[in-house]
Parts: structure tokens; C-alpha cells; sequence
């Protein structure tokens, strides 16, 4: 009887505590926990990396070291859907083609587009994921083998996911070509196969869907397109989204940019009505590598809800004068290493 009585007596003392210490202002607890960040790299199993706004994903870096080459997969439309695929939609032989993904058609002779044929690009480590209210960045090094297992490029990537108004998004990738270790010099032959392609979902596609290839000159469909130069290049149509009885069509699109900066600038195009769009920086000669004349490369990829690039001027604009990224060693404890914008 004595112990239940103390602890009744005991509970109504805590209980006195508590409502006096509200009423002066004090509290138990710590202060309330912040906000969440929005933009987030989170890295799962299976070697992928999650870019995502909000809590939603938008595209994941897939570097499964059994694959030819990384790539990212799904891209994910601002009302959901996919607006990429994983190969074409009526060829087998071009299962090469996946989603968002690197590759060249002949680096010093040999081919590192297609498949099976001996060479392979693997991520070697990843560098940096920084979470960010403004961006989240991923940076990573990659190396391209040949066929006897010597790395002909070392390639560095740094990728950025910006939140934009409406919903939309855009991932900006800035990535640097280097000879291999040991090599001095490496050659891209020139080709129009490579650096940077773009597979749209099958919706998407002008020849297998309803969608609309673009260029900023205001060309439409591959054979006015094909080859020529321009800022940027887009493929927008219907998509899927939602499930079951709320199953719909939406429109949205891709919007390709080149940066003005690149090498090549304005690039040239391979573009394709079957639904795929690359930016050719070889298109009209091949570039030798060196250690003191890497390839730097910057694009930006804009997913957005609408049936054509309504604002691309705009996009192309701010990322022109957007300042490129440099990785630095950090003074942040348990952080070696960090993704700056460089200042002017």
C-alpha cells in the first residue's frame, strides 16, 4: 500500500513539474526538429544512388558492375510516369540503349556503344552526395577499360538535381575526360555516336508514340534536325501516369541542353523518330585527350510538364550563366571530400 501510494504521489509530483515548467516557457524537450531538406542522394543496394526532391525519386545512377556502362533509370516525369526506357521499342539490337547514359563509338579504336564487344565502363568510387535545400549533388569516378583491361579514360561526374517551379526539375551533369592512368593520351575518333544519350519512353517517340522532336532553331523531326547544330534539343509527348481507374495521359518532355562553354558548342544532334536524342561533340572530328587538355563537358537535362519546350530560353539562359562545379578536399569533419560551385 505504501509503495503504490509513493508512486501515485511521485506521478502527481512530475505532473506539477510539467505544467509549471510549460506555463514559465520551459519546456522538457529540445527544440523542434528542422524542416526536412528537399533535395536528398541516398544511396541503396544493388549499386544505385536515389536522387530526390521532396521525398519523391526522379532518377537513380545505376552502377551495377556486371552492366556495360551506368546509367540513370527511371526518369520520372514532374506528374510521375517514365520518361525514359531501357532499349528500343522494336530492336533487340540496340539494348544499348539505356534511358540516360555515356558511351563512345570508338575511343582510340575501340567501341565502347554498343554491347559485348569486350570493353566496359565501371564506376571506380563515388566521391561526394550532398543533400541541399537549392540542389543535391552526387560526384563519382569512372573508368573505361578496353579489351585487354587497361583504362583508356578516367572520367570524372558530378551531377546536380535542382528543383524548378510547376513540379519540373532538371539534372545538371558536368563530367571531365581524362587519359587513363599510366596513358598519356587518348583519342575519341570522331563519330556521331557519343558522349551523352537520351532513350524517351515509347509514348514519348515520334515514330512509336505522338511525341514531337524540336530543336532550338525551331526544327521539327529528324530529317530536318539530324546533324545540325543547335542549343538544345527536345522530345516531348503523352505519358502515362497513375494507376489502375486513375490511370491517364499527361503531357511532358525532355529538354536537352548544351552548354556554351563545351568545346563543340553549338553541338551537333543524332536524333532519331524512334525516340532517342544525342548530343555528338565528335559529329565532325575526333579529340585527343591529354593530361593537360581533359574534355570538360557540361549539359543539363529539363523535365517538364508540358507538349513543347515553352521556356527552354529561358532554362538555356540561367544554365549559361550558371557557374561549373570543382571538388575540393573539406575541412568539415568526417567529410573528405566537397562539390563547390567555383566563384568568379
Amino acid at each position: 500500500m505504501r509503495k503504490r501510494t509513493a508512486r501515485l504521489v511521485a506521478r502527481v509530483l512530475l505532473w506539477i513539474l510539467v505544467v509549471v515548467m510549460s506555463v514559465s516557457g520551459q519546456t522538457c524537450n529540445a527544440e523542434p526538429p528542422e524542416m526536412p531538406v528537399r533535395c536528398e542522394v541516398v544511396p541503396l543496394p544493388g549499386q544505385r544512388v536515389s536522387l530526390r526532391i521532396d521525398g519523391v525519386e526522379k532518377t537513380c545512377w545505376n552502377f551495377d558492375d556486371g552492366s556495360p556502362r551506368p546509367f540513370f533509370y527511371p526518369v520520372r516525369g514532374p506528374q510521375g510516369g517514365d520518361l525514359t526506357r531501357i532499349g528500343h521499342p522494336g530492336a533487340p539490337n540496340h539494348d544499348h540503349h539505356r534511358s540516360i547514359w555515356f558511351a563512345h563509338h570508338k575511343v582510340d579504336g575501340q567501341d565502347f556503344w554498343a554491347d559485348d564487344r569486350g570493353t566496359q565502363i565501371r564506376q571506380k568510387r563515388w566521391i561526394a552526395y550532398q543533400d541541399g535545400d537549392e540542389e543535391a549533388v552526387m560526384a563519382s569516378q569512372c573508368g573505361w577499360y578496353g579489351i585487354e583491361g587497361d583504362e583508356l579514360i578516367e572520367q570524372e561526374l558530378i551531377v546536380a538535381l535542382l528543383p524548378l517551379p510547376k513540379e519540373e526539375y532538371a539534372l545538371e551533369i558536368q563530367t571531365t575526360f581524362r587519359p587513363g592512368q599510366g596513358r598519356q593520351q587518348t583519342q575519341l575518333d570522331k563519330t556521331n555516336f557519343g558522349m551523352l544519350a537520351v532513350r524517351v519512353a515509347k509514348s514519348i517517340s515520334a515514330h512509336f508514340g505522338q511525341g514531337r522532336l524540336t530543336s532550338s532553331e525551331g526544327l521539327q523531326g529528324e530529317k530536318a534536325v539530324f546533324g545540325q547544330p543547335a542549343r538544345w534539343m527536345d522530345y516531348s509527348g503523352p505519358v502515362a501516369i497513375g494507376q489502375g481507374e486513375s490511370r491517364q495521359m499527361v503531357t511532358a518532355g525532355l529538354t536537352f541542353f548544351d552548354h556554351p562553354d563545351n568545346p563543340c558548342h553549338p553541338t551537333h544532334w543524332h536524333v532519331r523518330d524512334d525516340g532517342w536524342m544525342g548530343a555528338a561533340c565528335c559529329f565532325e572530328a575526333e579529340y585527343r585527350l591529354s593530361q593537360e587538355q581533359p574534355l570538360v563537358l557540361r549539359y543539363l537535362i529539363h523535365a517538364h510538364a508540358s507538349d513543347e519546350p515553352h521556356d527552354a530560353t529561358e532554362v538555356f539562359n540561367a544554365f549559361s550563366h550558371r557557374q561549373p562545379f570543382k571538388i575540393q578536399p573539406s575541412e568539415e569533419p568526417h567529410v573528405q571530400f566537397q562539390v563547390r560551385r567555383v566563384i568568379e
